[in-house]
């Protein structure tokens, strides 16, 4: 039996340890944003936070989720909100803050959000490249551009993207996967799989 060399018990340790880093990467990465995040809103009233660590944040999650409730279940609730949302609307200065704030928050939550229709986008014919997006608008009449719609396409590896206006004719229905199934697909840059949690790519064995 020949005895392993420098090298290769080199190459064995640095196989192992990418492999590592490949699982405990996101696992620490998750772990850290979440304490970050915890900590953030913790840190809101610090001195309750000294006090009891994790307090603040629950009592804003528990806030947050009545305020949701009483909003949509109740008139007095829904009045009050409605209100609120009006006169951030029409107060200069704030209103353009609050519009796009409310803009972005609302396509990716609640009744209305507007990334829930996949689509394939074709944007190149030879050689022929199809692209997934969400279809945001399916009319761009009012802009003088008939048969022609709005194509949101999320960057791979962020929270930002772009949006194209294609014809009607460059896009086909996303079919065999979800909304959140084709996001997590486009932003993970493909290595997410198409059902469930499957992955297209695995690491070597």
């Amino acid at each position: 039996m020949r005895k392993p060399t420098f090298e290769t018990m080199t190459n064995i340790f640095l196989k192992n340890f990418f492999q590592g880093l490949v699982i405990i990467g996101p696992i620490g990465l998750t772990i850290y944003v979440i304490y970050f995040v915890i900590t953030s809103i913790d840190n809101i009233i610090p001195s309750v936070a000294r006090q009891i660590p994790g307090l603040v944040f629950i009592s804003v999650l528990l806030v947050t989720a009545l305020l949701g409730y009483l909003g949509n279940k109740f008139v007095v609730g829904r009045f009050f909100v409605d209100a609120v949302d009006s006169l951030l609307e029409k107060t200069p200065g704030i209103k353009h803050i609050y519009s796009s704030t409310k803009d972005v928050m609302s396509s990716f939550v609640g009744d209305k959000k507007k990334f829930s229709d996949p689509v394939w986008v074709k944007t190149n014919e030879n050689p022929e490249i199809w692209r997934i997006g969400f279809l945001t608008q399916k009319e761009m009449a009012d802009v003088d551009k008939h048969n022609y719609v709005a194509v949101y396409l999320p960057h791979s590896y962020a929270i930002s993207g772009w949006v194209i206006v294609t014809e009607e004719k460059n896009i086909k229905p996303v079919i065999g996967m979800s909304a959140a199934t084709a996001m997590k697909f486009a932003v993970s840059g493909g290595v997410a799989g198409f059902h469930s949690d499957e992955n297209i790519f695995k690491a070597p064995e």
